[in-house]
Formats: C-alpha cells, structure tokens, sequence
C-alpha cells in the first residue's frame, strides 16, 4: 500500500508497506527495523515476533521516544509486560498493533510533530 502525506518537513516519512517491506522516504527496507522521525535503525536484528526480548525492546528506550509503536507484523499481537521494563522506567508505554497500523499511525504521530518511535517486524 502507498501512503500519502502532503508533508514530512524533513522528517522520516513511509511512503509504503507490505507484509515484507517498508518504504521509507521512499526508499524500500526489507528487514525489521526501527523508524523515529530523524533516525533509522536497520540493524535491529529481529527477525519476527517469536525472538523480541527485553534487550531488543530497550533499544526503543534508548531513541528517548515520546511515543513507542510494536508493529508485530500481518497480526495484532501483544507483548508480556516484563519486555518493556526500560520504556517504563522512562515513562513511555508501547502500543503494540499490526505492522500495517503501526505504519499508519506511526506517519499520523510523526506529522503532528510527535517525537514517535516505531519498531516494525517484517515477515
């Protein structure tokens, strides 16, 4: 699916997803990474929801996000509440929701000016 926003101001922008791929600024990922406003980190190293840990989730923490987003791929899931142990000491909840919603929400979040942190899986 493309997606269509009039303007990112900069910004980290997905411009499409699949199940497999994101397109960030137009420009196509197809491994699970995590996308914050003026950042990307493609070397997120998890494969699919089965491997998240506390270690992979904590490296949400240390973007300092106002807003944390768990894309967990084709199907809504969510995570045990020990696995976000460092968002919590910060202050930050994780919403966890399809991939292709945290796509969407994650474009909503970042063009209100939100300091928003999406970790997406992609299968």
């Amino acid at each position: 699916m493309k997606l269509h926003l009039t303007n990112a101001d900069g910004n980290n922008l997905i411009t499409g997803y699949d199940k497999d791929w994101v397109d960030i600024n137009r420009q196509r990922f197809t491994k699970s990474l995590i996308i914050l406003p003026n950042q990307i980190i493609e070397d997120w190293g998890i494969a699919n929801f089965e491997a998240l840990t506390a270690k992979s989730i904590a490296r949400l923490a240390i973007c300092q996000p106002g807003i944390a987003i768990l894309g967990t791929g084709e199907q809504h899931r969510f995570i045990h509440s020990k696995f976000t142990t460092a968002l919590t000491e910060i202050g930050v909840s994780l919403e966890c929701m399809s991939t292709a919603a945290a796509c969407r929400t994650y474009n909503i979040l970042m063009g209100e000016g939100r300091n928003v942190a999406a970790a997406l899986l992609l299968s």
